[in-house]
């Protein structure tokens, strides 16, 4: 690298594969000198070639070279894989930097990896910050929404750049200070679990639209079509008909025929069913969501048990009405099992996370981004310590209306032999919030007779025991 170069960069970005060649481009194209570094140099000198043109790039060809290219406060943005790799790059880099600059993990990282390194790098008296990105390869290129963590100083040299390339809605951008360590990639995670859940639900509307209600794809496709103009406007739903309008050239038969039913996972998911259970906080539709891709992969066991048929039924006239229904409502659960679980993490590590806020910046850039999230957005601005979404008004009175359509779905779907985990666990969710007593009282009863764990009851303060095996009297725990 010429001496010409050195110091010159406004930020850089280390693991130039598509989403971050597609970033450096974004903030190029936003006017930042951008250093830009590869393991492979080759890949780095296919970057410029390519797309030099589109703003100011300083290839690197070693990390020393891209931190001496770097303006100071130096930032570093890696996007590497999560793991061992973002950690040697971590140590690689953190040893060439100097107290007060920046590395910024742009991956899909574990918080608990992100509240670590964050630790350790204050020590040396560097910043780092876990952001999350969504919006796949389209997003870092066009505008993403962007879940930074870290230190509030640490945003106030950063902040202006991710605002400036995230995506934008309404004049606001897709990007907030979400709270310190690894507040951000935290939410990140929620983000993708929600995503899980969604897109579970959106398939099991296809599969019951097309096994039970007799509808081609093409025609699916077109229901969808039709829902993507009201309240079930989404990123999601719109690329659901696409898919499903699309034809496989070779075969001439739909795409989605084609395509082997057993759906992949990164990780993310698994990472927030685990943590919520940790924090305790029930989020069944996402669960219900991971464990149907974890299901679809065990082709040995479905193989042995498939019989290929749908029960006969009876099909409501009003079937794709209230799938529609179903739809929305048990997204609502999903998206207010996730809140939730935001809310519990940040009470819980101390990261006073605006619920609010987060719903503002997932309207734009990211892959959940949907109309209704605007409607998340005003419940928590009216009411921040509002205890779930599904108290809200506007929410309440939404899922009260599907309720009965909701019920027939999943009637329907059991009866025709349908498999629909995620609208059935999102429904009980609702019915047992609803409950003016759950059964849980006689799991008390059962563990304290199995296991003397005692028991609390409604007429008086303290805990108690039976003595199940004596005489049954009653004594304070």
């Amino acid at each position: 690298m010429a001496n010409s170069t050195e110091g010159t960069a406004r930020i850089a970005v280390t693991g130039l594969a598509t989403m971050g060649s597609n970033l450096a481009r974004n903030l190029a194209r936003h006017g930042f000198k951008v250093a830009v570094h590869n393991r492979s140099f080759a890949r780095t000198k296919s970057l410029i070639e390519q797309h030099g043109h589109e703003g100011e790039f300083v290839p690197a060809e070693t990390a020393a070279e891209l931190v001496a290219s770097l303006q100071k406060p130096r930032q570093v943005i890696i996007m590497v894989k999560a793991g061992g790799p973002t950690d040697a790059v971590i140590d690689e880099l953190a040893d060439l930097m100097e107290p007060g600059d920046m590395i910024i993990d742009g991956g899909n990282a574990h918080f608990a990896d992100t509240r670590r390194r964050e630790a350790a790098l204050k020590e040396r008296g560097l910043h780092f910050v876990g952001a999350g990105i969504s919006g796949g390869e389209e997003g870092a290129l066009n505008g993403p929404s962007i879940m930074p963590g870290g230190s509030p100083e640490s945003y106030k040299h950063l902040g202006p750049v991710l605002e400036s390339i995230a995506a934008n809605v309404d004049g606001q951008a897709c990007c907030v200070h979400v709270g310190p360590d690894g507040a951000g990639h935290f939410v990140k995670m929620v983000h993708n679990g929600i995503e899980y859940a969604d897109m579970q639900l959106i398939a099991e509307s296809y599969d019951l639209l097309r096994r039970a209600g007799g509808l081609a794809p093409a025609q699916i496709a077109d229901v969808f079509r039709t829902w993507n103009s009201g309240d079930l406007e989404s990123y999601l739903v719109e690329i659901t008909a696409e898919v499903l309008g699309h034809v496989d050239a070779e075969t001439g038969k739909p795409f989605v025929d084609v395509v082997t039913d057993q759906a992949e996972q990164k990780g993310t998911g698994r990472w927030t069913v685990q943590e919520a259970l940790e924090l305790g906080i029930p989020v069944t539709g996402i669960a219900e969501a991971v464990f149907a891709r974890s299901l679809s992969a065990r082709t040995d066991q479905r193989s042995a048990l498939q019989d290929g048929g749908v029960n006969p039924v009876d099909v409501p006239d009003t079937l794709v009405d209230d799938v529609r229904a179903a739809l929305y409502a048990s997204k609502v659960v999903a998206y207010a099992q996730g809140f939730d679980q935001i809310r519990a993490a940040s009470e819980t590590y101390s990261w006073d996370i605006d619920l609010g806020a987060m719903a503002t910046i997932w309207r734009g850039g990211c892959i959940i981004r949907a109309v209704f999230l605007n409607r998340i957005r005003e419940a928590y601005e009216k009411s921040p310590d509002l205890p779930s979404l599904l108290v809200d008004e506007y929410f309440r009175s939404a899922v009260e209306q599907a309720v009965e359509a909701w019920r027939r779905v999943v009637v329907t779907a059991v009866q025709a032999g349908v498999p629909v985990p995620g609208f059935a666990s999102a429904l009980a969710y609702y019915d047992a919030l609803r409950s003016e007593r759950l059964p849980a009282a006689l799991v008390q009863g059962l563990r304290d007779f199995f296991g003397a764990h005692t028991y609390t009851r409604v007429d008086k303060q303290g805990t108690f025991h039976t003595l199940w095996g004596a005489d049954r009297s009653e004594i304070d725990a």
